[in-house]
């Protein structure tokens, strides 16, 4: 079993640069596009580990859960978002056994983990366009 250890603190914040950099440029796509890309991006998530992942069968099994999350997405965000939940447990299980993303970053998984969900935050909360709400003026 081959595990990392995240030992700097760019480590930990860097996932989630990564996430609200996704989210920025996502909030790009107007509706309804933004949806259906943000489905298609959950369906892909579900094949990621498919060509290695160490965990057989389940490799497939967890991709079809991930695609049926995607199919539905069409017309739920929380779906999406329950999606990246979900990627986010298959994450943790493929960074404690040893098996990552990125074969030649081993905390690539966990980093994955860590990004996940602030998507899955941000799918929960409808998937606001957020260069809308910076423009946005706030009342009180």
């Amino acid at each position: 079993m081959r595990t990392a250890n995240f030992e700097t603190p760019i480590q930990w914040i860097l996932p989630v640069i990564i996430a609200l950099v996704f989210i920025l440029l996502v909030s790009l796509i107007k509706e309804p596009a933004r949806q259906k890309i943000m489905a298609v991006m959950i369906a892909g998530a579900g094949a990621a580990y498919l060509s290695g992942g160490g965990f057989g069968l389940w490799e497939m099994a967890f991709c079809t859960v991930l695609t049926v999350c995607a199919y539905q997405g069409l017309r739920s965000y929380s779906v999406i978002g329950i999606g990246w939940l979900l990627h986010t447990g298959w994450d943790i299980a493929h960074h404690l056994y040893g098996n990552p993303l990125l074969p030649f970053s081993l905390t690539s998984s966990l980093g994955c983990a860590i990004c996940d969900p602030v998507i899955a935050a941000w799918c929960f909360a409808g998937a606001p366009s957020l260069w809308g709400l910076m423009r946005t003026p706030q009342t009180t």
